[in-house]
This record gives structure tokens, C-alpha cells and sequence, in this order.
């Protein structure tokens, strides 16, 4: 296997599953078996289809079954292996075994996945129906990778498809890794030591051609008395439920009206892997006399080619490719005269048969399972990298109010584990705190935000009402009344390590206290936090960070809101304004519509404040100001991928090439609410659509298709780097979670152009 940077934790395969009994079945259980052996380490599990109501008694590794008729299951499918954190999906894809016209149930599913799929096509027509070519269409473009098993697949789905041919790999059907061994060591397990053996193996039904072989049995005997032809396997279960048995004894009545009876065995059995290759050893000669000429893939072929068998067979696609350079021999569809001279003259030159085993066995150690399960791994490293590089674009059928989606409940169990009772612990090693890293006013003033107001949407207000006192407790311990500016970091020994925080933070913190007087029913909250407030806001006149002035102007006009006599208050408010105003007239021009010269974090605060302010305030310049970088801004995060896509934390410098990773959460935060803001204003829907679809990054509507969100614990994991989802839950990513969440449920109880 190739060197991946890519670290798989689950797999999950989608098809039917043994003891299902057909080709699809088996093939997906050993692709996942093959996969599961060479990476022990990572997780296999499967899906299955369900033909029946009653299913089917899987082993363990099947972990989901949809019943194909019941399109709610496929919806169910894709929420199950989304909310399981998958990697990636390897989905086998055969018409005929999902739901729907030419098993359109699939796609509901596929359009849902968030993470990167592999799809193995099993048949492609050359001439399909407009719904078949439709549906295997978005198939193929719902699918980070295209699998197929030959060459003219290849070429039929570039040429008809308009797959490109850079997406599809060509991984040949696995076959057990069988010894090249003499016939004559198996044949006395069926009783057939002495005989030439003919064998066809697979599940019976009219179109695998066997009445011909028979026909042509008269003319082999005549030259070879001790011919006989094994015929292996079940009835196919379709066939037997609409016709029971009569495939079968037509062949064995048209066997008794040639008189080749005691040439002929019907071996009516679902044979393990273990015993087909003991049948597939006993063969001198395997024939596939198939009727379609339109068939992709064979597994039989695949086997008997692989073990070294001497083949005979009609030239459908799959035949023609798998049996050229001398693998095999063709002959003509329906022509059983064709077929008995071709048998006879390889029964009758032993070295030309022989020449043509070892051909074959040559060949199929490219097909053995080990070798295949490694080249799908490696496939899925590539689709893993790519969808990094080139994030898919996750289809989303428009709905008339996009605030409709199901949104998870309000789970606040993170938030609590990370508090303590001096406040939110910044930091955490995957889902535990971690107490080296303390606290910081940051974090606490984003979670004293948080907790004001899920107090409106929780039962259990006296929890809440205590988390709320504890954070601004913090903020006001925080508070230095030497220099009138607050801390940041708080060590867990309760030392304080820095005596001035940044200006961001102090933006911040005034922003939270501001949210306190502007929306709490608590009168003592409402009085201490005007007091910090008030002996806190002269400093930021002299900040000269844009994101500071953003948070303040938040604060303040939560504050006007309360209290619109506040002069001083009024006054800060304006002069923030018209900061972010000038420096957006500034740095704005027809390409590059924002208000400096590079996006850093936090981006959207600035439009948000601005948009806020502008309406408070009466200024139009202002508002539209706001809305236009917002709408930049905005278009930049979805423009290439289709879904948002955040600036990373490493920031973009105009000029030079967008970086896609590492993405944080307080990104997308930081778009829900200022795109929730401008909706309020403008009562435009786009704004909607916007703030929701900046949620649904958290939900894995992003760029690797994977939650961020951890519906187990109610925390929301660091970001999204190259690799994959940081395993981390800390304060800043839990918070920005929540807070979003609690915008969406607002924005469900309100409408636009009237001010929060």
C-alpha cells in the first residue's frame, strides 16, 4: 500500500451482505473482510440491503440493514454512518438492489453523506434508459472515487457518463489465493476421478445461457465418453420466488431428451468459499455461457480465470477483456456447435490447455484479495486527500424556509464538565479539561453570553442562572482597577498571568457585559456588570484593534438598548462606527470588498457590528456598508466548495492563494450571527440560507463531510484540519457551537427587518 497521510478510524461498506445469496452479497463481505485484514487497527463495519421483510442473519460486522422499498431507511442509512463519524464509505452500486426506479432510493442516501465515498460500479450499460443514465450519473458525482472492474467500463463512463477519467480506478474483482494445482487432486471429493470435469458455477436463472453447454454436450461425448458437465448453485432467489424451479428442470428434461444425462451433475447448493475452491480445482474446463453481451463483471469469470482455470465462454464485455492474450477462448453467442468444437479441441490438445491455465493463474495474482483490498486502500487514501485538496460539493435541495432543518437539542452537558467553580476551563485533551492551560476572560465572556441566553430556551433556569453568576464572577475578578483594563489569562493556581489582556478580549469582555444589561431580568447582574462596564469603556477609545472595536460596539449597543439616555455610551458607540466605517471606505475596492488586506479570524464581527450600529444609529451608509463586506465575505466561504468553507486561523493575505485548513469554529459562529443580524435588518431570505448553511459546517456540511459537532457529549470538536476533525473539545469551539445553535432556534420564533 502506497504512503498516505491519511489516518482511517471506521470504514463502513455499503451492498448486500452474506448470507444473502448473490454475487453482490459476496463480493461486498469479502472486499470488507480484505480491507479489515491489512488494517487491523481500523474499524469495518457494513450496511446491508434487505429484499425481504424478514432479512437476513448477518454476522456481527453488519451493523445498519435498510429495507430497499423504504426510502425513510435510506435517510436513516446516511444519518447513521454520518452521526458515527465514518471515514469513508465504499458503497457497491448494482442497479437492480436498492429501492426506487433504477435504484434512485440510493441517492437520497448519497446526497446526505457527509464523508468521502467510493462507489464500485458492477454493471455499466452502453445503452441505458434516460433514468438509468440519470441515476448513475449523480452516482458518479455524489462519489469522491469511481470503481470499476474493466477497461470499457472505464471508457463508457467517460464516453456516455461524462465521468471523468481521473476519478475512475480500475481494481479487478478479487479471487481467493488458490495453488495452480493438477484437477486430478480435487476430483475425487465428487466423484468424478478419471473424467474430464466441465464446470460452471453461480446462481441459476435463464439469461447464464446453460442449455447451450448442454446442447453441445452430444458432440463432446461423442469424442470424449468420459466428459462431464458440473453445474453448481442455488436457483437465483428472484427467479425462484416467480418461477420456483422451472429453470432447472427445463435443463435437466432438455438433458434427458439429448440423452446426456449421466453426463451432467446438478450440484443444487450455496457452496462457502472454502468448497468452491475445491469444485473450481476439480475443473479441466470452466465455461461461462452467458446471452448478455452488455455485462460489466463476472464474478465466476473473475474466479476461474484467477485459480488458473482453461476457459471457455461467450464474448460478453467482460469475457472479451478478462480473457484476451490468450486467457481463454470466445465463441459465439447461442452457438452450442461452436462450443462443442471448442471444448473438444481442448480436451483434445492437452498442452494448449495447459499453456492457457498457466496464462491465467499468471494473470490473476494481481486479483488475489490481498492485493485487491490493498489497491482499494489505497483508493481511499485518494479520496480522502482529495476531497482536501477539492472539497465536494454536498448537493442540498432548496427549501422554501431553510430554517425548517431538524436542529440538535440544546445539550449542555460539555459545557458544564468544562466549568468549574471558578469558571470555563479554556482548554481540553479530547472531551477531558484540561487544568494546565486555566482559564481566560475570553472564553468566560463567550460563555457568560451563552449562558444568558440559553436561559431562555431551558425549563432548568436555576442551572443556568448559577453558570451565568460564575462567568461573571470571573469577568469581574478579571477586571484590574489599576489600569481599568481586564486580564486574559488565569493560571488553574488562580494566578493571574498577565496584568493587561489584549485588546481582544477587552473587546470581548465588554461585549458580554453589555449583553448582561441589555437582556438579563436578574437586577444584580444588571448592576454589577453596568458598573464594570462603565469603568471599563473609555479604554477602548485608545484600541486600535478593528476586532476590539467590533466586540465593544456589540456590548455597547446591547447596552443602549437597556438604557438610550447613556450620553457616554451613545458617544463611544458612534466614534466605534465610524472606525470600522472609515476603515472599510479605506481598504474596499470592486475585488477585495473588506476592511483591511487580509482575513484574519473572527471575520464577520466587523460586518455584524457595523450592521448593527448603522441601524441603531439611523446610518445608511453604514448598514449597507456592513452588508456589502458581509456579502463578500460570505460569497468568499462558499464560492469554490459550494458548502462554507471558513478562512483558516492562519488567516489569507490578498494576493496569494487561499489555504483551506485548519478551520475553526468560532468562524462559522461568527457568520450564523452576523448573517442572523443581517436578516433581521433586511428581511432578506438569502440571509437565511446564508446563516443556516454556516451551521450546517458544524453538522458536516463541510469540507471534509465530517461533523464537528459531538452529538455523545454536547461539545464541538477544535476544527477541521487536513488530516481530518481535531479530537480536542475546548471552551471556544464548544461555545461557538452553542451559541450558534441558540441563534438558529431564535431566528425559528422571529422575522426579519425587526431589530433584536
Amino acid at each position: 500500500m502506497k504512503n498516505s497521510t491519511t489516518h482511517f478510524r471506521k470504514l463502513a461498506f455499503i451492498g448486500n451482505y452474506v448470507p444473502r445469496r448473490c454475487g453482490i452479497a459476496t463480493f461486498t463481505a469479502d472486499v470488507c473482510e480484505s480491507v479489515a485484514n491489512e488494517v487491523p487497527d481500523v474499524e469495518c463495519l457494513a450496511t446491508a440491503m434487505n429484499d425481504t421483510a424478514e432479512g437476513y442473519d448477518y454476522p456481527d460486522r453488519v451493523r445498519f440493514e435498510v429495507a430497499q422499498n423504504d426510502l425513510d431507511e435510506y435517510r436513516q442509512l446516511a444519518d447513521f454512518l454520518n452521526l458515527g463519524r465514518v471515514d469513508l464509505v465504499c458503497m457497491q452500486h448494482e442497479y437492480g438492489i436498492f429501492g426506487g426506479p433504477a435504484g434512485s432510493h440510493l441517492l437520497l442516501a448519497q446526497r446526505r453523506l457527509r464523508m468521502p465515498v467510493v462507489t464500485t460500479l458492477h454493471t455499466v450499460l452502453r445503452e441505458p434508459s434516460d433514468i438509468q443514465r440519470q441515476v448513475l450519473t449523480e452516482v458518479c458525482q455524489l462519489s469522491d472515487r469511481v470503481v470499476v472492474m474493466s477497461e470499457r467500463s472505464r471508457q463508457y463512463l467517460t464516453e456516455i457518463y461524462n465521468v471523468p477519467a481521473a476519478k475512475v480506478d480500475l481494481i479487478h474483482h478479487g479471487i481467493p489465493d488458490m495453488p495452480f494445482v493438477d484437477p486430478n487432486f480435487y476430483k475425487d471429493m465428487f466423484d468424478v476421478e478419471g473424467r474430464r470435469v466441465i464446470l460452471t458455477f453461480g446462481l441459476l436463472s435463464p439469461n447464464k445461457g446453460i442449455e447451450n453447454v448442454i446442447r453441445a454436450l452430444p458432440a463432446v461425448v461423442s469424442q470424449f465418453p468420459d466428459a462431464v458437465y458440473l453445474v453448481l448453485g442455488v436457483t437465483h432467489p428472484h427467479v425462484k420466488r416467480e418461477s420456483g424451479e422451472e429453470y432447472r428442470v427445463s435443463l435437466q428434461r432438455l438433458a434427458r431428451e439429448l440423452g446426456v444425462s449421466d453426463h451432467i451433475m446438478f450440484y443444487n447448493r450455496f457452496v462457502e468459499i472454502s468448497e468452491l475452491c475445491q469444485f473450481l480445482g476439480a475443473a479441466d474446463l470452466y465455461v461461462t455461457p452467458y446471452l448478455n453481451p452488455a455485462q460489466a463483471v463476472s464474478g465466476t469469470l473473475a474466479y476461474s480465470v484467477g485459480t488458473g482455470k482453461a476457459v471457455v465462454s461467450t464474448p460478453y464485455w467482460y469475457a472479451e477483456e478478462l480473457l484476451a492474450d490468450g486467457r481463454g477462448r470466445l465463441v459465439p453467442f447461442g452457438n452450442d456447435s461452436a462450443m462443442a468444437d471448442t471444448i473438444v479441441k481442448l480436451f483434445a490438445n492437452e498442452a494448449e490447455r495447459h499453456a492457457m491455465r498457466k496464462q491465467a493463474y499468471a494473470f490473476g495474482r494481481q486479483m488475489i484479495w490481498k492485493e485487491v483490498a490493498r489497491s482499494y486502500l489505497d483508493t481511499f487514501h485518494r479520496a480522502a486527500e482529495e476531497r482536501v485538496r477539492t472539497p465536494v460539493f454536498v448537493d442540498r435541495v432548496p427549501v422554501e424556509n431553510p430554517l425548517d432543518m431538524d436542529l440538535p437539542e440544546l445539550n449542555l452537558n460539555h459545557l458544564l464538565t468544562l466549568t468549574d467553580d471558578t469558571g470555563i476551563i479554556e482548554h481540553a485533551r479530547n472531551t477531558v479539561p484540561n487544568l494546565s492551560e486555566g482559564y481566560t476572560t475570553d472564553d468566560n465572556s463567550r460563555a457568560l453570553i451563552v449562558a444568558l441566553r440559553a436561559h431562555e430556551h431551558d425549563e432548568d433556569t436555576t442551572a443556568l442562572h448559577r453558570l451565568a453568576s460564575r462567568y461573571l464572577a470571573f469577568i469581574d475578578y478579571a477586571f484590574n482597577r489599576r489600569n481599568h483594563r481586564f486580564r486574559n489569562r488565569l493560571g488553574y493556581d488562580r494566578r493571574w498571568l498577565d496584568d493587561t489582556g489584549s485588546e481582544d478580549s477587552h473587546g470581548r469582555a465588554l461585549w458580554s457585559l453589555g449583553t448582561v444589561v441589555g437582556g438579563s431580568q436578574d437586577n444584580a447582574f444588571v448592576a454589577l456588570a453596568m458598573n464594570l462596564f462603565d469603568a471599563a469603556m473609555p479604554a477602548v477609545e485608545l484600541f486600535s484593534s478593528p476586532r476590539a472595536w467590533a466586540y465593544a460596539l456589540l456590548g455597547v449597543c446591547s447596552y443602549i438598548k437597556r438604557f438610550p439616555g447613556a450620553s457616554n455610551a451613545r458617544r463611544v458607540r458612534d466614534a466605534l462606527a465610524q472606525h470600522l466605517l472609515r476603515l472599510y471606505r479605506a481598504g474596499a475596492d470592486d475585488d477585495w470588498s473588506w476592511f483591511e488586506r487580509s482575513l484574519a479570524y473572527g471575520n464577520a464581527r466587523l460586518s455584524q457590528a457595523l450592521i448593527r450600529a448603522g441601524a441603531d444609529i439611523g446610518n445608511d451608509e453604514m448598514t449597507a456598508a456592513g452588508l456589502k463586506s458581509l456579502d463578500w465575505l460570505v460569497r468568499v466561504q462558499t464560492a469554490d466548495a459550494g458548502n462554507f468553507s471558513p478562512i483558516p486561523n492562519t488567516g489569507w493575505q490578498r494576493g496569494t492563494p487561499r489555504p483551506r485548513f485548519d478551520q475553526q469554529p468560532i468562524e462559522a459562529q461568527c457568520t450564523v450571527e452576523a448573517c442572523f443580524r443581517a436578516w433581521r435588518v433586511t428581511g432578506d431570505q438569502r440571509w437565511r440560507e446564508a446563516m443556516t448553511s454556516a451551521f450546517e459546517w458544524f453538522l458536516g456540511r463541510n469540507d471534509l463531510g465530517r461533523p464537528v459537532y459531538d452529538y455523545a457529549t454536547g461539545g464541538c470538536h477544535d476544527g477541521l484540519h487536513p488530516e481530518g476533525v481535531n479530537d480536542n473539545e475546548g471552551a471556544e469551539s464548544t461555545l461557538a457551537f452553542l451559541g450558534s445553535l441558540l441563534t438558529l432556534r431564535y431566528a425559528k420564533t422571529v422575522g426579519g427587518e425587526e431589530d433584536r
